[in-house]
């Protein structure tokens, strides 16, 4: 089966109204992106922004007349002209199976593993010689973390290398901005007795304790909270042995009161989601509470964290 795509180049003052008039006109899916390189890379708190200028991709039945759906738009949103309209025949695909055909298991560290569910490690993980894997079985999902990006294979790197040197055994370990509980989860499997992880989006809490049972996680190992029911929590009060934020800057300024009164005296911290430009401005504000921070760089992005 095939689709009707259409994709418009619109103005940020133009969305609203468009997105009106898509849904009138029988859209079956909208996508947003980015038409200018205008990266949004720290929204504030409960902020949904927008480009200056978006490509607005929708999808229609095949059926749809073309032009009479321009006419249509085009009288509900009037500053639409012909020249910013594209359409194009897609044909059918199943978008997420074609993404998890280019996912595969990727190791972090010396021993940690994060491998789509079902798909067997390679060979040479288990060689003669090579520690014992530990497997994160995880998917790609609504939530962020999968291991690809940069912040999240330091962070991880950085567990791992905890766990070989026995400081992860036995510890308590918070997670904020959890995401898809990736980190909260391996820290589980590399020994550590239980974790906490904290997300202000109900759809990462989910997927956390989704991603949890696929991994055999006990609900007494993991526990999800909202920053709200983190805050009222004896974990808070208590602290944690290890922390770890892989969010973003300005957050993780702003929350360097939180996250330090959340790590115990004499455990670790692990902070990313930084630019490398952004770097001397965390440094700073945990400088006073945390000694010996060390940073780690990969592409354009930084973790800082506790050294031994």
């Amino acid at each position: 089966m095939s689709w009707l795509e259409l994709t418009i180049r619109a103005r940020r003052r133009e969305w609203r109204f468009l997105e009106g008039a898509l849904g009138q006109v029988g859209a079956l899916s909208i996508t947003l992106l980015d038409a200018a390189d205008e990266p949004i890379l720290e929204p504030g708190a409960g902020e949904m922004p927008l480009w200056s200028e978006l490509l607005v991709t929708a999808l229609f039945e095949p059926q749809v007349d073309r032009r009479g759906l321009r006419a249509v738009l085009q009288d509900l949103v009037y500053t639409l002209d012909d020249e910013r309209f594209e359409f194009r025949d897609v044909a059918d695909a199943d978008w997420t199976r074609a993404w998890m055909d280019q996912y595969r298991p990727m190791r972090f560290g010396s021993r940690l593993w994060v491998c789509p569910s079902g798909m067997e490690l390679p060979t040479d993980a288990r060689s003669d010689g090579a520690p014992e894997p530990v497997v994160v079985a995880l998917d790609p999902g609504l939530a962020f973390g999968s291991g690809t990006h940069p912040t999240t294979a330091l962070c991880l790197e950085w567990l791992d290398a905890l766990a070989a040197r026995g400081v992860l055994a036995g510890r308590s370990v918070l997670d904020y901005g959890c995401g898809s509980g990736i980190l909260a989860i391996a820290a589980i499997k590399l020994g550590a007795a239980l974790a906490i992880g904290v997300d202000n989006d109900p759809q990462a809490l989910l997927a956390s304790r989704d991603n949890a049972q696929r991994n055999g996680v006990a609900d007494a190992a993991l526990t999800v909270l909202t920053p709200e029911q983190f805050a009222a929590s004896t974990h808070a009060q208590e602290g944690c042995d290890v922390v770890l934020a892989n969010i973003l800057a300005g957050p993780l300024v702003a929350l360097e009161p939180l996250l330090a009164a959340a790590t115990r005296i004499g455990g670790r911290i692990a902070l990313s989601g930084i630019l490398n430009e952004q770097a001397d401005e965390v440094l700073a504000a945990y400088g006073a509470d945390f000694e010996a921070l060390a940073v780690a760089r990969r592409d354009d992005w930084v973790r800082i964290a506790s050294s031994d």
